[in-house]
């Protein structure tokens, strides 16, 4: 019976590999554009998300979604 042993790359080197990775594939100008998008758009909409939960009425939300559909 033999074990596979799994390595795993340093992570300076995984860096290196990924950042050789994504210059070859969108060249020096997309690659440094895509490493310096902004991620607080997510955060911003998660934050307005909670306000957004923060003004509900609980029962009144539950009763409109989980309401039988009563025949018209």
């Amino acid at each position: 019976m033999t074990v596979d042993v799994i390595r795993y790359l340093p992570e300076e080197k995984l860096v290196q590999k990924a950042l050789e990775a994504l210059m070859a594939a969108l060249g020096p100008v997309e690659a440094t554009r895509f490493l310096t998008l902004s991620r607080e758009g997510r955060l911003e909409s998660v934050a307005r998300h909670h306000q957004w939960q923060a003004t509900l009425d609980q029962e009144a939300f539950f009763n409109e979604v989980f309401k039988e559909n009563a025949p018209d």
